[in-house]
């Protein structure tokens, strides 16, 4: 918007703020996604759709989160091995003081960034009980995916 006033220096801008925390909670994603006619899949699909649905997304996340897992385990377990053997062997120093000390000071920020982020943990919560039978499935799969 421009104002064409009696301005003197020219034309000035004018902006709405607008809060996206605010919009955020109204606008779900799977507003956007799905659109707004988009309510709980419970009231869409039957039981048996549901579950099939929950239990393949579910295997699926399993199944990848045990091969990113392992790889993810392999690569942190061998560099703590390799900085053991180099702190062993005298090329590096580790001040475990200051370690503890960040370690701390991460877990202090990471308690208040948690308690800010209730609300939404809340609204996640409400969705897996509108959805339950879904979310069996997925945490079914989920464990199946992790066996396989």
């Amino acid at each position: 918007l421009r104002d064409n006033g009696d301005d003197p220096e020219g034309d000035e801008e004018v902006y709405e703020v607008v809060d996206l925390t605010e919009y955020a909670r109204r606008h779900q994603w799977w507003s956007r996604v799905f659109g707004n006619s988009s309510g709980p899949i419970a009231e869409k699909y039957s039981v048996a759709t549901q579950l099939v649905m929950g239990g393949v997304t579910g295997w699926c996340a399993g199944y990848v989160f045990q091969r990113v897992g392992k790889i993810a385990a392999t690569a942190v377990g061998g560099g703590f091995l390799l900085l053991q053997i180099a702190n062993h062997s005298g090329y590096v120093q580790v001040d475990w003081k200051k370690v503890e000390k960040d370690v701390n000071k991460a877990k202090k920020h990471l308690k208040k960034k948690a308690d800010k982020a209730a609300p939404e943990i809340n609204t996640f919560i409400e969705e897996v009980k509108r959805n339950i039978v879904l979310s069996s499935g997925f945490v079914g799969g989920f464990f199946l995916g992790l066996a396989s």
